[in-house]
Parts: structure tokens; C-alpha cells; sequence
């Protein structure tokens, strides 16, 4: 008999405001928290500020209007132990790209991408047809 690994799966469409944006984050942890990640570990923490920032963007830089993004989590039940964080929003025709110097100390913006590089053991991003985008993020969570 085959043993089936079936994922832990989150999935929430949410409005491309600011407003949607902290929702995104609150549901993570809320979701990870149902999962037996509570808030304080460092697993919901990491998870926490990945979701901030992805779903930060995708209000920011990848709102059409009339269209939201969708936040999806997902843990593998296997040994792997990795958290898959998406936020996937309406524009597919702004790529992201984390800075390649550091950011101004008296910006308020620009690092958002640099905490998900140093938080996830890999990121990117593909198109969503017909025009959208998924920016992803793997984060341990053993």
C-alpha cells in the first residue's frame, strides 16, 4: 500500500489595499497557528515579515484596479519541513528584483525584498496568465 503525503493548504483572495496587505499577514499567522506554528516561534515570525513584504508589493507595485491578490500557503507533511509562501496579484509586467546595493539609511522603502532574500532558503517569481504574477518564497519551518 502507498502512503499519500496530502499538504497543509491555505488559500485567501484579499483586496489590493493596504488594509488587504495586513489581513494577508494576520491570516498567516492565524493559519500557521491552527497548523502548531504559534506566534511566537520562529517559523510564524519569519513567515510573518515573508507575507508582510509580498503581499506589501503586490499593493504597491502590482495592483490593477478592480483586481486583488491571492495570498496561498502551503506545508508539505513530509520530513522537508518547508512552509511555500504565494501572493500572487493582476501584473505580470513588473518583475521583482530585490536591490543590488544597499538602500538609502534615511529611505523608508527598498528593503522589502532583502529581508525575503535573507528569510527564505529560495524566492522568485513566474507569470500567472493571462497577465498577473506569483512571487513565491520557501521558508523552513522545522
Amino acid at each position: 500500500m502507498k502512503t499519500q503525503i496530502s499538504p497543509l493548504r491555505f488559500s485567501q483572495l484579499l483586496s489590493a489595499t493596504p488594509r488587504g496587505a495586513r489581513l494577508a499577514r494576520l491570516l498567516a499567522v492565524q493559519q500557521l497557528d491552527a497548523w502548531g506554528w504559534p506566534p511566537s516561534c520562529t517559523a510564524s515570525e519569519s513567515a510573518a515579515l515573508v507575507v508582510a513584504e509580498l503581499a506589501a508589493n503586490a499593493v504597491t507595485h502590482g495592483r490593477a484596479q478592480g483586481r486583488g491578490f491571492r495570498l496561498t500557503l502551503t506545508v508539505e507533511t513530509s520530513a522537508s519541513g518547508t512552509l511555500h509562501v504565494e501572493v500572487t496579484d493582476a501584473r505580470g509586467d513588473l518583475a521583482p528584483r530585490p536591490r543590488t546595493t544597499a538602500p538609502d539609511p534615511t529611505t523608508v522603502s527598498g528593503r522589502g525584498l532583502l529581508l525575503v532574500e535573507a528569510l527564505a532558503t529560495r524566492w522568485g517569481w513566474e507569470p500567472w496568465p493571462p497577465s498577473g504574477k506569483t512571487v513565491w518564497a520557501c521558508l523552513p519551518v522545522s
